[in-house]
């Protein structure tokens, strides 16, 4: 009995694809737009709403000079720079934002003043581009009330703003915007017209806020900002905030993200830290690939509106970068640069602790007993990473059986923090490590 023509089994064009020989070329993967987790700054750790276009280009010269050569390079301004009056970490009950006719948000002139006459951010962004460095902004998700009061329309169309929000879908810690309806008729189209307008200024990152909690909520919204994007005609970076971002929807924030953040804002404070761990490790799984599980930004240095330095302790910092170098979380600096001292630039640019954050696969944590955390990771050259941590408040010695963690028997021992080699290990490795301290070792076999 003879079976199915060849014909019937693949169709035509396949069938007419094997006769003629023509094979179809594979779709090339588009490029990923964060093959590395992003390193920056942000300006809300210090500045909070109040940063203006002098605090942004004094910082760009600083962060120029001396973060971008350790790979620090996007400088994001954050939340309401389109606010006038935005004056601490409070918010205006009744905010004015700056607007266009189409309900967009544009930089408030008198805190940037060359956005005047419409040019947005673009005389910003080209100044800052023009010193080696990409430029990020923060939005709210959905559309201003302010538009909805005025009666604006989505650019292009003849529909009102107010017909595409859900007045029920508002931010519970921010009053400037209504979320929108992605069902209504105009909806993408706002978000289209929205990271247009962002495009032609040049922007490179996009951290949109109120959007990945509570996350199926906000889902429609997360897929038309993506679209928007892709879209827009440039590459732009996408960082969803805040957390807690369900790790159950993991796949889906890393098919329309680049980040997202695994917590609400993280300051500097040792409980905030210490419960970075368990994120960390219950996110361990969707690290690499374009998608970086994002543990927030780094406060350290002169914080809070220059009020204060970070509370981390030495050791404390050092755990910090520890961990989201292991684990792979972007690395984007919060601190007031203007007030960088040296310490606090050597815990931020030690290039071998860097290479394991940008540079590492396989990060994975491990089990082995209470009061410590461990990690491991490949180096790029086959070369394996270990990270010990004492979470405790006393000093302890800190071991793990080296083949129990997936590491050779033997191998001799480099320590990333002091730069320096530390002999050899076999069969165990044990440190003596400082409350809420942390070691970083590179393994050679």
């Amino acid at each position: 009995m003879s079976g199915p023509s060849r014909r019937g089994i693949l169709g035509g064009s396949a069938a007419l694809a094997l006769a003629t020989g023509a094979v179809a070329a594979p779709k090339k993967k588009a490029p990923l737009l964060a093959p590395t987790p992003p390193m920056g700054w942000n300006s809300w750790n210090s500045f909070a709403t109040t940063i203006n276009e002098a605090q942004t280009l004094e910082t760009a010269g600083i962060m120029a000079r001396e973060l971008l050569p350790a790979g620090y390079d996007i400088l994001t301004v954050d939340i309401q720079w389109y606010e006038p009056g935005a004056s601490s970490y409070e918010y205006a009950k009744a905010p004015v934002p700056t607007m266009d006719d189409h309900g967009r948000l544009l930089p408030a002139p008198n805190r940037f003043p060359s956005s005047a006459g419409g040019q947005g951010f673009k005389p910003l962004a080209d100044k800052i581009h023009a010193q080696g460095l990409r430029f990020g902004v923060h939005l709210m998700r959905g559309a201003p009330r302010l538009a909805v009061e005025r009666g604006l329309k989505v650019v292009g169309t003849n529909i009102p703003i107010a017909d595409i929000v859900d007045k029920r879908s508002v931010c519970s810690w921010n009053p400037d915007m209504y979320g929108v309806d992605m069902s209504k008729a105009g909806a993408q189209a706002y978000y289209d017209s929205v990271f247009a307008l962002l495009a032609s200024w040049g922007v490179d990152f996009v951290k949109v806020d109120d959007l990945s909690r509570p996350y199926d909520a906000h889902a429609a919204e997360i897929e038309a900002i993506h679209r928007a994007i892709g879209r827009s005609g440039r590459p732009m970076i996408l960082s969803m905030s805040p957390g807690e971002t369900p790790v159950i929807r993991g796949a889906h924030a890393k098919q329309h993200a680049q980040m997202w953040r695994i917590s609400d804002d993280f300051w500097d404070d040792w409980k905030l830290l210490d419960a970075q761990f368990t994120r960390l490790e219950n996110w361990s799984p969707y690290i690499g690939d374009g998608g970086w599980p994002d543990a927030d930004m780094l406060p350290l240095g002169r914080l809070a509106l220059g009020e204060r330095d970070t509370k981390f302790t030495p050791d404390e910092q050092r755990t910090l970068m520890t961990l989201w170098s292991i684990a792979r979380s972007p690395l984007i600096m919060g601190g007031d640069l203007r007030h960088l001292d040296a310490a606090t630039k050597a815990l931020l640019t030690n290039p071998e602790v860097i290479a394991v954050n940008q540079a590492s696969s396989g990060n994975r944590p491990h089990f082995v007993e209470d009061g410590i955390r461990v990690w491991t990771a490949k180096a790029a050259n086959g070369d394996d990473y270990l990270a010990l941590f004492n979470t405790g408040g006393k000093p302890r010695e800190v071991g793990v059986d080296l083949k129990a963690v997936g590491l050779p028997a033997s191998a001799a021992v480099r320590d990333l923090w002091s730069r320096s080699d530390a002999g050899s290990a076999a069969g165990r490795f044990t440190v003596q490590l400082p409350p809420h301290g942390a070691g970083l070792y590179r393994l050679r076999r």
